[in-house]
């Protein structure tokens, strides 16, 4: 073999070899946060700073009320506006709760991101947001239909899915203090169950945290976390933190980050 050409591939293989030592780029994470009848001002940073203890993530938050930082369910997040609003982001965390917004080419645009493909988490609220739109495609990204809850009470959250990797190590049941359960009016087709709360006003079970697929998009969401004592339990942080990573296709079958992608070691 010719000495040049023994070089190039020496050479070759010294850079595939570095590329896999190359440490794991953080995940990075656009958060939308704000609106009705929540504290998102606290909630950003119980979340960024939850989840950053527990995954290889890079956050940036946009955070908008409404007119004077009032908290308007029709006030229209800016960043939305732009047809590409979620390029250079490996995944969108949604923590909103604008109820009222009634505009569909708006509300489609969003959705459109997902079902071309970005990995969405659904938080609380973002479950009935955009809801007054006559347009399913925000329920269809979700994976259900929701219009309305039930009241603020205790939630016995019950595991149906221990074997997810989402799901896998929780407990079987915990309590869920002073928080809102959700309605399931309707379940789209790829809609996967992970656990549910039963309902005392409607007298029976509602799915609480589930996987769905649209379009393209992994999609991991929870109808928990009305109160800032939900989302600071260490419960709800590893959940969230594992929906993450699952929507991203970086938990491992065993329901730990892909090596990598373990919180950065301080």
């Amino acid at each position: 073999m010719r000495p040049l050409l023994v070089s190039l591939l020496s050479l070759a293989c010294l850079f595939a070899v570095a590329a896999t030592n190359e440490p794991a780029k953080p995940i990075k994470v656009l958060m939308i946060t704000g609106g009705c009848c929540h504290d998102y001002e606290n909630q950003k940073l119980i979340l960024s700073e939850g989840l950053s203890a527990r995954a290889n993530v890079e956050f940036t938050i946009v955070h908008e009320e409404g007119p004077e930082g009032k908290k308007d369910k029709t006030h229209k997040i800016s960043i939305y506006e732009k047809e590409n609003w979620a390029d250079g982001y490996d995944v969108i965390l949604h923590n909103e709760c604008f109820g009222a917004v009634e505009d569909v080419a708006f509300v489609e645009r969003i959705a459109k991101a997902h079902y071309n493909g970005v990995p969405a988490v659904m938080l609380h609220c973002s479950t009935h947001s955009y809801r007054a739109a006559k347009t399913d495609e925000w329920r269809k990204c979700l994976g259900q239909t929701s219009m309305s809850h039930e009241k603020n009470r205790d939630l016995l959250v019950k595991n149906i899915a221990a074997e997810h990797p989402v799901m896998k190590g929780f407990p079987a049941e915990w309590l869920d203090a002073k928080d809102e359960l959700y309605k399931n009016e309707k379940l789209w087709e790829h809609f996967v169950p992970l656990a549910k709360a039963y309902g005392e006003d409607t007298k029976k079970d509602h799915n609480v945290i589930w996987v769905n697929e649209y379009g393209k998009a992994k999609v991991f969401g929870t109808t928990l976390g009305h109160g800032n004592e939900t989302m600071q339990a260490p419960v709800y942080l590893d959940l969230v933190a594992r929906g993450l990573l699952w929507a991203c296709g970086k938990l491992g079958e065993d329901g730990k980050p892909l090596p990598g992608y373990e919180a950065k070691q301080k």
